[in-house]
């Protein structure tokens, strides 16, 4: 049985995040994985649901900022 506050029953590391709410790209979406330390992991996805924010919608702009996008695209 989960906890009434639990959106699901899989584990966070499968819950896919809500697209950010920006114009939508018509393009298939793919997986990023990136390995970090799990303490990292913990401690950001931590920071993330306090500050309201799913963690990519971060690492977008992360990635936006530094490296810009292709031409004639904008972020979803």
């Amino acid at each position: 049985m989960r906890p009434e506050n639990q959106a699901s029953d899989k584990p966070e590391s499968q819950i896919e995040d809500a697209p950010a709410p920006v114009k939508p790209v018509e393009e298939r979406q793919v997986n990023l994985c990136v390995k970090v330390p799990e303490s990292w992991r913990k401690h950001w996805a931590i920071q993330a649901k306090v500050q309201d924010v799913t963690m990519t919608t971060v690492m977008v702009e992360a990635l936006t900022e530094r490296f810009g996008l292709p031409d004639n695209q904008t972020t979803r």
